[in-house]
């Protein structure tokens, strides 16, 4: 009788499947900057990072660190149809970008059903400040900084009043979005908006940290740690509720 061979998985020989597994691991952190949401033996929570610049219909060049809404919104489908995800973490690092691309996003953050919080570590410019409020709850660091100024166009555009009515219409779904979904009010954040001799040759205000908790655009100041403490009792408190709601209906 012949004896069986046990194969013995080495340091140098992975076992069937885990090769397969890093590449694919390996190509998302390459292509997307950050791991898949669906890892369900590592972590029940997905963490969303947006850094660089939103880029939007128009490809940037290839030097530029951006973050693409085409890749991000189907994540973001996958996390919310996902039982395994409860609830999602928004690391913000970020320079601002496309004005559309970044209210999409902002949107569809805002109109998860799960619980999800925000951090602003380096800066949350521009475009950002609308994502970054979109959270249920976000964290700014006291050296990270945001940027509001008025929307802004480049390349060619038409002179005539067509193109100021669109523009300033494109202005004021900013300000209802952040003023809706954060604790500043429309006249302070229009005041940031428009305030002169903050920026050099621009109009705007860059506020840091506690700046930013005082006027009301964030809730509080803190890291990655105290918002995964928050975000891990949001968790809870959502588990309670459908807890005691089950008991109830039974």
């Amino acid at each position: 009788m012949s004896e069986r061979t046990v194969p013995v998985f080495t340091s140098e020989q992975p076992a069937p499947g885990e090769e397969p597994r890093k590449e694919a691991t390996t190509e998302s952190i390459v292509q997307l900057g950050q791991t898949g949401p669906v890892l369900p033996a590592e972590s029940n929570i997905f963490c969303l990072t947006i850094i660089g610049q939103v880029e939007g219909h128009l490809m940037l060049p290839p030097q530029n660190k951006t973050t693409k809404y085409e890749h991000v919104i189907p994540q973001l489908v996958a996390a919310e149809q996902n039982p395994k995800i409860e609830g999602l973490l928004i690391v913000l690092n970020t320079v601002g970008g496309d004005v559309e691309a970044g209210l999409a996003i902002a949107e569809m953050i805002a109109s998860l059903s799960k619980p999800k919080v925000g951090v602003v570590l380096g800066g949350g410019h521009s475009i950002g400040v609308p994502i970054a409020v979109s959270a249920d709850y976000t964290f700014i660091a006291e050296t990270a900084t945001m940027t509001i100024h008025p929307i802004r166009l480049n390349g060619l555009i038409i002179g005539v009043p067509q193109t100021f009515e669109y523009l300033e219409k494109m202005q004021e779904r900013v300000v209802r979005f952040v003023t809706s979904h954060s604790n500043i009010s429309e006249e302070t954040f229009k005041d940031l908006m428009f305030r002169t001799g903050e920026l050099t040759r621009d109009i705007g205000t860059t506020v840091i940290g506690h700046e930013a908790v005082r006027h009301g655009l964030i809730h509080a100041t803190g890291g990655i740690g105290d918002a995964l403490a928050e975000l891990n009792r949001r968790i809870g408190e959502r588990k309670a509720g459908a807890k005691e709601g089950s008991v109830k209906q039974s």
